[in-house]
């Protein structure tokens, strides 16, 4: 009896990963594309995307036993002070995949500073339209104090056993100044003539 084994490839799966062809959204800084790098309560590995190819790359296994408490991304075809796109933590009912692009709209920024220097991240939630469960929900303030002192106190300490690495939280601004940061990396991004591949 013969077997015939059919073998289907998928070359659009491949073909169409290219991140860097993803916009900053549709209606920036109020509804921007936010490219998942670390889904929510992920195991402690920090991936981050390449500048030179925008393959996602393990950049490292964190020391700390730590779990990121929301996804964590980037704003695509920008550039924050340290020269990588701007960071956002996605607050979502649950954890997002790698790779994964979701529309978000701000609710403040997350001030720290760490030993390169300003490393701001945006605060953020999916668009109403995606997720209605934070319509109600227009800043950082209108979370629960919780949910702030554990985003807080994750990136105070998930650096803490990696020697010569550390992190000082500033306290947290609200969406006007969230907003300022996304035009300023577009900004920034557009003005850099060897432009990275994110």
């Amino acid at each position: 009896m013969a077997i015939t084994v059919i073998i289907i490839a998928f070359p659009l799966l491949e073909a169409n990963m290219n991140l860097d062809r993803v916009t900053s959204g549709h209606d920036v800084p109020n509804d921007f594309n936010v490219i998942i790098e670390i889904p929510m309560n992920a195991d402690p590995i920090k991936y981050e995307v390449d500048k030179k190819t925008g393959a996602m790359f393990v950049d490292r296994f964190m020391s700390t036993s730590m779990h990121y408490p929301c996804n964590y991304g980037y704003i695509p075809h920008t550039l924050s002070e340290d020269n990588d796109p701007v960071d956002v933590l996605v607050i979502s009912p649950v954890p997002l995949i790698t790779g994964v692009v979701v529309r978000c709209r701000p609710l403040g920024l997350l001030k720290m500073t760490d030993e390169a220097g300003e490393d701001a991240k945006l605060l953020a939630v999916p668009i109403d339209k995606l997720c209605n469960l934070y319509q109600d929900i227009q800043s950082s303030d209108d979370l629960p104090q919780l949910t702030r002192s554990q985003i807080a106190h994750f990136f105070a300490h998930y650096k803490d056993l990696e020697q010569g690495k550390w992190v000082k939280i500033e306290g947290w601004d609200g969406v006007e100044k969230a907003k300022t940061e996304i035009m300023t990396g577009i900004e920034r991004f557009n003005s850099t003539q060897d432009k990275p591949m994110f």
